[in-house]
């Protein structure tokens, strides 16, 4: 029988991992010194040991070892429990690999450009939300006012009251000078009568957006979005469904650099 500190040794584990798998019952002492209250090991439970560590690192949490080193455990189980951490590894090895690409790109960036990017993107997930939302098409951009006017007097009429999100949708695949398909969507409180201009859905969520930050004028908006579509092109990835513009602070006046936008395109990898 060893003590702890030579099985330690011998087994090249601490003695604080090895109070660890007793406390959770992986691995418990062969004896315990009634008296003295010492731990011994046995030379017999390195194989079991060996077993817990080779499970550890593939990255197996010690609750999921626990199950893995039943005996009782069907073959079946443990292949489906292995299935899935392969399946957890290649998704964070692609993680992995789009987060290199990204640092890859703001290198060259900063060395093309010899500074720091004016704009930051962000990759985030975008939750489903409520909404009541007016589209048209409209003459252009900056026409898109005239539907939020015709939302907020609806509600006002009505009164209902208007939550904080206020955002824009831009449904054509690319930018137009004219005849422009957008919607304004704003989030609400209570029910909202029957009308046939206005729209109340679930706006739908993505795994995966690419973001951006802009404070400016409606009117140099643009300077931002070729920031964000470059980003996009050059990280690898694609654009899956129509872009919004999410009105932190803005209003209906085109210069108005007081403003703050975020800009969301629906992402995945090409």
């Amino acid at each position: 029988m060893l003590k702890i500190g030579d099985f330690s040794k011998l087994s090249q584990v601490t003695v604080k991992a090895l109070r660890l798998y007793d406390q959770l019952g992986l691995l418990k002492p062969a004896d315990i010194d009634e008296f003295t209250g010492y731990r011994y090991y046995s030379v017999q439970q390195l194989p079991r040991l060996n077993r817990i560590l080779a499970f550890k690192d593939l990255g197996f949490s010690l609750e999921q070892i626990a199950k893995l080193l039943d005996d009782n455990l069907p073959p079946v189980e443990i292949r489906g429990m292995l299935r899935l951490k392969q399946a957890e590894l290649h998704k964070l090895l692609e993680e992995e690999q789009a987060r290199l690409l990204r640092v890859e790109t703001r290198l060259k960036q900063i060395e093309r450009e010899d500074k720091m990017p004016n704009y930051e993107v962000v990759i985030k997930k975008i939750e489903p939300i409520k909404v009541a939302g007016i589209r048209d098409i409209v003459p252009n951009y900056g026409a898109m006012s005239q539907l939020y006017e015709e939302l907020f007097g609806y509600f006002q009429q009505h009164g209902i009251k208007v939550n904080d999100y206020c955002a824009g949708i831009l449904h054509d695949p690319e930018y137009k000078e004219s005849d422009v398909d957008v919607e304004a969507i704003i989030t609400f409180d209570g029910a909202v009568p029957i009308n046939k201009r206005i729209k109340v859905y679930e706006l739908p969520g993505y795994k995966q957006a690419a973001c951006l930050i802009y404070q400016g004028s409606y009117s140099k908006i643009n300077q931002a979005y070729t920031a964000l579509l470059s980003w996009i092109e050059n990280n690898g990835y694609k654009i899956i469904d129509s872009n919004r513009e999410v009105y932190v602070i803005g209003g209906n006046e085109q210069d108005n650099d007081s403003y703050v936008t975020e800009l969301q395109f629906p992402i995945s990898v090409k």
